[in-house]
């Protein structure tokens, strides 16, 4: 998303958190990184974050991967969580169907492909909304 935020000229801020910490300070996944790397996209500098709820009052739209994540994000947040700021990042993709992005945490080399084409449809149709790109024109 920051890639493409950048090459589309949008003054945004993107950054990424999880809402558990299990990895806090790592760098992604090899296999994330490799994938990535193959589509022209390095992310070996990135460092999982945790998620805090003042993270509601720094940026305008949060976008989990799955409903379990927006479910650690109110618990999390307790009365600073803002339901208006928060969708399933699929959604773009798939209004309404609020489909989860698979972990392919302990699969193959073949789920994190599927994953990146994932969210790379979804970041896509994101920063095309904001161009003000209708679907007809992809």
């Amino acid at each position: 998303m920051k890639q493409k935020a950048y090459e589309a000229e949008l003054d945004w801020q993107v950054d990424s958190a999880g809402t558990n910490g299990y990895h806090t300070g790592e760098p992604p996944h090899h296999l994330s990184q490799k994938v990535a790397l193959l589509h022209g996209v390095d992310i070996s500098q990135q460092r999982a974050n945790r998620f805090r709820a003042a993270d509601f009052d720094h940026y305008d739209k949060i976008y989990a991967l799955a409903e379990d994540v927006i479910d650690d994000m109110k618990k999390i947040s307790g009365n600073r969580f803002v339901a208006s700021k928060v969708e399933l990042l699929l959604n773009e993709i798939y209004p309404g169907q609020n489909m989860d992005v698979p972990d392919p945490w302990y699969g193959t080399e073949p789920g994190y492909h599927e994953v990146f084409e994932m969210i790379e449809k979804a970041t896509e149709a994101i920063v095309r909304k904001a161009l003000g790109i209708v679907k007809d024109e992809f």
